[in-house]
């Protein structure tokens, strides 16, 4: 097996905020790096999201193999703002880490975008959050502080067209994709949420494109009445890969309300991701 860099530009996708190659939001089918069958290769990736009340730090690595296989980590960083000042505990950042794995079983984005068959691949995401001084709280929230997401995505691309088009099914617990634990009192079972994406090769380096996430709302009610109410997540964005080593991605996102009890507002704002491939 040997290191790789078959695959077309962005045809790969970026690095997800959960580690995963796909969107900034929501695994594609695809698998990491430019590696394609009897090859390896990897990315590493930092992402910045900073709303009016709120910032993320983001980092992480994948491996692809064969073009079959990928395993991914990430570490994600949420610093609470006033959300924490609010709740007695200022300076409150929720750390999550993540392993992920993902099998390609079928399908071929790119060698077969004459046809209507798309890539197809099933995997999981295992999460363990430190909630720092909010644990106690989750905890009488009936919220567990580890959970494991699975997804099925399919990946179609029409070449002549230039546009790659990603539906996700996934099946998760997660609450605010796992920065506030998993399940609730009220709602403690795995729920189905569809995540959908789209992307427009304006040329070979050159992509712009928006993603659709919905999310599980778990801690809705609870003793705060609608005040933790989850809402889906979008994007907008723009992808530039001046080669296959290198790439960035800006997008503007709406992540809802989060904490609506303290911050009622949606969170609007900027994403900004860097991923290094080999």
């Amino acid at each position: 097996m040997t290191h790789g860099n078959g695959k077309l530009l962005l045809t790969g996708g970026v690095s997800t905020i959960d580690g995963a190659a796909g969107g900034g939001l929501t695994p594609w089918a695809v698998t990491a790096s430019y590696a394609t069958s009897n090859q390896f290769g990897g990315t590493a990736h930092a992402t910045r999201v900073v709303t009016q009340d709120y910032a993320m730090n983001a980092y992480g690595a994948a491996l692809g193999i064969d073009d079959r296989f990928e395993i991914s980590i990430a570490r994600q960083d949420f610093d609470t703002g006033i959300t924490g000042t609010a709740l007695g505990l200022p300076g409150l950042h929720l750390k999550q880490d993540i392993v992920g794995l993902k099998w390609h079983f079928a399908g071929d984005a790119v060698l077969d975008s004459d046809s209507w068959m798309p890539q197809l691949a099933i995997g999981l995401e295992h999460k363990r959050t430190d909630a720092g001084d909010l644990e106690p709280t989750l905890k009488a929230l009936g919220a567990d502080l580890s959970g494991t997401d699975l997804y099925l995505s399919a990946t179609k691309l029409f070449l002549a067209q230039g546009v790659l088009v990603n539906g996700t099914l996934r099946v998760s617990k997660a609450n605010q994709n796992g920065l506030l634990g998993f399940g609730g009192t009220e709602h403690d079972s795995y729920s189905l949420q569809p995540e959908v994406s789209i992307a427009w090769l304006l040329r070979k380096d050159l992509a712009i494109g928006a993603e659709y996430r919905a999310k599980p709302d778990n801690l809705n009610p609870s003793i705060l009445a609608d005040g933790l109410k989850e809402d889906d997540w979008a994007d907008i964005f723009i992808a530039w890969a001046p080669n296959k080593h290198l790439s960035l991605t800006l997008a503007y996102v709406d992540l809802g309300r989060i904490v609506p009890a303290v911050v009622p507002k949606r969170q609007t704002g900027a994403y900004l991701s860097a991923q290094l491939a080999f």
